[in-house]
């Protein structure tokens, strides 16, 4: 649990998983820096290492601060508020070969694109993760609402996110989180005193013959740590390693208050899987490509989603589309979803809407509410 991975080349599932990253701050960082509500933008990297692998591959902080410079500097010479990197490490050898890495990254940006200065802020500093967050200066900006945050935890292992962190990321406004934990390793060690201690494992449910579930177990089990956070929105994806490398599965977590923050995360994780949006691999045994009855449009997940959705609003448990969205959201599926059900069932000439009708299904809070009415008895 203690390996340097800078120090050798990362592997495929390893990129992978900085390709998510990447992608889910690309979505995020326009809305915060675009947001008239929002006065200052920070980027925690609390995990951020050395900037690069041993063959100069971006590591975290490195992807972070290109992707906020943009496509011919889309972003950098636009954003009119203060925006803050913050990177951290506990090892001292990391972060200054970060120091050293994010001077060569500025001053190849400064060459290439004939600038002086950056307009962004970067803070580079050896900490704890846990000494970080009993700091007041941190809580402080966690904390305000004026603040958009972006927290990145590309922890090694599983230790670091336990109950109190997660409450603390969950409770933060205008804050999304993605966070990396070794799901096979608590697996296989959960009944160790040294995983029990900071994962309850007896809250982790999944059927032992289905080991490559055990991520979307462990995203069960904080799921049920949000306790009267019925807006509060968590998906997960699973990574699994190539054989040769073990096939271990580990996974990411991500958390938002805000349906776009989900939105945004949801269409990364169906870009990369198609047939769940949570894997890398084909976690429900659906068909694929080049079998007879492959259809990308009626996976396993798919069709049980959109059983449950009919189900639900046939017996009047969701009455308007922004309900349906937003069980949509909170059970890893897109809006769009819900809205093909709807249309099926009133061509069906079950239901009938009723208010400001209309088929939007994306940025669904700024989409106008409408009713759905069963007209149908049979399901009564």
């Amino acid at each position: 649990m203690t390996k340097d991975f800078h120090s050798k080349p990362f592997d495929e599932s390893t990129k992978l998983k900085l390709d998510i990253f990447r992608e889910c701050f690309k979505e995020w960082l326009p809305v915060f820096i675009h947001n008239p509500y929002i006065e200052h933008v920070f980027i925690f990297d609390f995990f951020a290492g050395s900037g690069k692998d041993k063959t100069g591959f971006y590591g975290s902080p490195l992807i972070l601060l290109e992707e906020a410079r943009g496509e011919n500097r889309k972003y950098c010479t636009k954003v009119r508020k203060k925006v803050t990197f913050n990177f951290y490490d506990r090892s001292a050898q990391k972060i200054e070969e970060l120091r050293r890495n994010v001077k060569d990254f500025f001053w190849e940006c400064k060459e290439k694109n004939c600038c002086k200065e950056c307009v962004y802020e970067i803070e580079i500093q050896r900490c704890e993760f846990k000494k970080l967050l009993e700091k007041e200066e941190i809580q402080g900006i966690l904390s305000n609402t004026k603040f958009g945050k972006f927290v990145l935890l590309d922890q090694c292992g599983f230790k670091e996110i336990s109950p109190n962190v997660f409450r603390i990321l969950t409770e933060s406004p205008k804050t999304d989180f993605i966070f990396f934990i070794s799901s096979d390793f608590v697996r296989r060690f959960k009944e160790h005193p040294s995983v029990k201690r900071y994962i309850d494992t007896s809250g982790i449910n999944v059927d032992e013959g289905k080991p490559i579930e055990y991520h979307r177990a462990i995203a069960n089990y904080y799921r049920n740590l949000m306790v009267g956070k019925e807006n509060y929105y968590l998906h997960h994806f699973s990574i699994k390693k190539p054989k040769e490398k073990g096939g271990n599965i580990y996974g990411l977590i991500f958390g938002s208050n805000h349906t776009l923050g989900m939105e945004k995360f949801l269409k990364v994780c169906w870009k990369h899987d198609k047939y769940s949006g949570e894997s890398n691999f084909n976690i429900d045994s659906d068909y694929e490509e080049g079998n007879l009855f492959y259809n990308p449009n009626r996976t396993n997940k798919q069709i049980k989603m959109r059983q449950k959705l009919e189900q639900m609003i046939l017996s009047r448990d969701i009455t308007d589309n922004i309900a349906g969205f937003k069980y949509a959201l909170k059970n890893g599926c897109l809006p769009i979803l819900f809205t093909e059900v709807v249309l099926n069932l009133e061509k069906e000439g079950k239901i009938r809407r009723e208010g400001d009708v209309k088929n939007a299904s994306t940025n669904i809070h700024k989409v106008k509410e409408y009713k759905i009415n069963v007209i149908s008895n049979e399901h009564n």
